[in-house]
């Protein structure tokens, strides 16, 4: 069941829970608690619903490609009625998490479901499918944020755009480099791709456009980055601007590199935490401004 949902996968989206969380608590001076529990429960069960969702509407295509034919439900080694309990649960992980959280968490609930619904039909139909993933991931800081900021100002920590200054630059940030990534990953498929009439940026364009989005997104992303409020600490500035020069880096070197995909994997799952652990130490070292 682990592999079915990817579970290795979640190490993507968790570090930017924990930035929202961290950014949610530097703003509003509030501290730590059981929120975080029910934040980390809730992401969970979010990113298992939405691979259980991806692989239970994209069985048929994974079938057909043959790097991807031995997936469970492709395979026939899950049944669909324990795909479905599985997406279930992971359904009620989320809402119930949420529900412990505050109201406004949970009302807000459907917008992830959503995304992780339309998802898998937008490789239907258009090459910008990547940054639709992009979107669901962009929600991961989104979602603790407001988790945080709603036990403060209820409603109004979105009706009020609490959030445009504090996380929507790190949301739109992380929402293009996974786009990034993904438009990479997608390399490994072109031909199955082409085949089926699925839309994916490379098999829709050639290899050097592919080469030259890339770099162009790491860059955007960076900048997205760079004018968030945590740019104030250097640690966070000079952590994302690494991050940027080394995803970048894989991508121009992926002649030389013996196993592109994994290099690009293991670069791009460090990217989250090492600009987490950047945005803790810069606040961690902040000056702290005295009252006598």
């Amino acid at each position: 069941m682990l592999e079915f949902v990817k579970v290795e996968h979640t190490l993507f989206s968790l570090p930017f829970v924990l930035m929202g969380y961290v950014l949610a608590l530097e703003q509003f001076e509030l501290a730590p608690g059981l929120d975080l529990m029910w934040i980390l429960l809730a992401a969970v069960g979010a990113r298992g619903l939405a691979m259980a969702l991806n692989r239970i509407i994209d069985r048929d295509i994974d079938a057909a490609n043959p790097r991807t034919q031995g997936r469970h439900l492709a395979s026939g080694s899950m049944s669909m009625q324990t795909a479905w309990i599985l997406s279930a649960v992971f359904l009620a992980m989320l809402l119930i998490s949420a529900g412990l959280l505050n109201r406004v968490a949970l009302m807000m609930a459907w917008l992830p479901v959503l995304t992780f619904v339309v998802y898998p039909y937008m490789k239907r139909f258009t090459w910008l499918c990547h940054f639709w993933l992009g979107l669901c991931l962009g929600l991961a800081p989104a979602g603790a944020w407001v988790a945080m900021a709603a036990d403060v100002h209820g409603w109004a920590a979105i009706t009020d755009a609490l959030w445009v200054p504090t996380v929507l630059p790190i949301s739109l940030g992380v929402a293009l480099w996974i786009a990034a990534f993904d438009i990479n990953y997608a390399r490994m498929d072109v031909e199955s791709d082409r085949e089926q009439g699925i839309h994916s940026f490379p098999s829709r364009f050639d290899e050097r456009a592919t080469t030259r989005t890339t770099v162009q997104l790491s860059l955007v992303w960076f900048a997205c980055f760079a004018v968030s409020d945590p740019v104030e600490s250097i640690w966070f500035l000079a952590a994302a601007g690494v991050m940027a020069l080394a995803n970048i880096a894989v991508v121009l070197r992926m002649d030389r590199l013996k196993d592109f995909q994994t290099t690009l994997f293991r670069v791009s799952m460090l990217t989250g935490w090492v600009l987490l652990a950047a945005l803790a130490l810069g606040y961690a070292t902040e000056p702290q401004v005295s009252l006598d």
